[in-house]
């Protein structure tokens, strides 16, 4: 048996960003995993602020509760007995934890805690103390040793399980996740869409918009509406009332994916572009999304990015580039929109690269001794 796990409900849709809810239907699907387990965090909040109480008593640092052996504990106790032969694919590289007795376990990350405290800033002051950041990278590395292997979703994260964990590159391996949504057969292209880019469409996506740098995309619709350029942004993801407003831009709000899958689909295709250009990013599954319905990338080489966005399925830039080098880009389409339309119907025609079943498939392969998808044998580590 091979069971899929999160900190939470890996059947949910509503966990961790819809990913183990799309991974545990295809894996399913492909015969890959049997069941996922449905882990409840929040009745162990009481439990939270007993151990930040005995904490502070202690005068040890707060924060970081649910990377503590106690939070791992009571999180284990809600798994019924299971057959300790039994696989264990992981999201979270604490859990299950060693103690636990279960002998076979892999992992599927998409950053290792080292990236997480250190790029999402989630250490240090007002997060997770130092003390506790120290013990959780060394448990971490303790997990990482006994696994069967660890599968990335990026070479990035790849990178800092092999430098930063010491772990040998034979046991790594990279798979970028599918898209989060529903298989859909509707066509990611029609030809009679074509015609000119006026106004030129921009799409973003995403709840965190200060970290995504929604900021960066209203600059190249600065630039663009300064050459006069018609330019839109269209956004999802976030509440309007506690976003920022612009003259250029329309927010759509958060659309919910458990009742309207249909209608972020119509958002993502009735963009030119979708944008990505955060400032710390583990991959962004927003932009599988897009390729998945045929519409190009744009986004900065940040973190796991450069992984989502195959070449030829977008541009990405480097944190150098400034609004008028992406706004530069997006005019030459908008002067020759006959190459927009090939680059969105050759990204349309991958659709299928960007789905949980392609992933699912290098799973397999993976587990059945492939090295076809093995870390040590990408080109570069840089």
């Amino acid at each position: 048996m091979r069971i899929l796990t999160c900190l939470g409900d890996a059947t949910s849709i509503n966990t961790w960003s819809n990913i183990p809810f799309f991974l545990l239907e295809a894996g399913k699907s492909a015969g890959f995993l049997d069941d996922g387990w449905r882990l409840d965090t929040n009745v162990l909040r009481y439990h939270r602020l007993a151990w930040n109480a005995a904490r502070t008593m202690q005068r040890f640092e707060m924060g970081g509760f649910q990377y503590s052996p106690s939070f791992l504990r009571r999180l284990m106790a809600q798994v019924e007995p299971i057959d300790p032969s039994a696989e264990i694919i992981s999201h979270f590289p604490l859990f299950p934890p060693l103690e636990s007795g279960l002998r076979r376990t892999s992992y599927y990350i998409d950053a290792t805690l080292t990236q997480n405290f250190r790029d999402y800033g989630l250490a240090g002051r007002g997060g997770v103390g130092k003390s506790m950041v120290a013990d959780a990278i060394a448990r971490e590395r303790d997990q990482y040793e006994a696994a069967e292997r660890i599968v990335c979703m990026s070479a990035w994260a790849a990178r800092s399980v092999v430098e930063h964990y010491r772990i040998p590159r034979r046991k790594v391996y990279v798979v970028a996740p599918g898209a989060n949504l529903h298989s859909d057969r509707g066509g990611a292209f029609a030809p009679s869409l074509a015609g000119p880019l006026s106004p030129v469409r921009l799409g973003f996506l995403g709840k965190d918009w200060k970290r995504k740098n929604l900021q960066f995309v209203l600059e190249i619709a600065d630039v663009l509406h300064a050459r006069h350029i018609p330019v839109e942004i269209v956004a999802a993801g976030f509440d309007p009332n506690t976003g920022p407003s612009h003259h250029l831009m329309k927010a759509a709000g958060f659309i919910d994916k458990r009742h309207d899958m249909k209608k972020i689909a119509r958002f993502i295709r009735s963009c030119h572009f979708t944008c990505l250009f955060s400032n710390a990013e583990a991959l962004g599954i927003s932009n599988r999304e897009s390729l998945q319905l045929g519409v190009p990338v744009i986004a900065r080489d940040v973190g796991g990015i450069p992984d989502s966005i195959p070449d030829g399925c977008g541009h990405l830039f480097d944190r150098t580039a400034h609004a008028g080098d992406v706004a530069d880009m997006i005019q030459s389409y908008v002067r020759e929109p006959d190459r927009y339309w090939a680059l969105r119907e050759a990204v349309a025609g991958r659709s299928q690269e960007f789905t949980w079943a392609a992933a699912v498939q290098k799973l397999q392969a993976i587990w059945s001794g492939s090295e076809q998808h093995a870390y040590a044998r990408m080109k570069s580590y840089a």
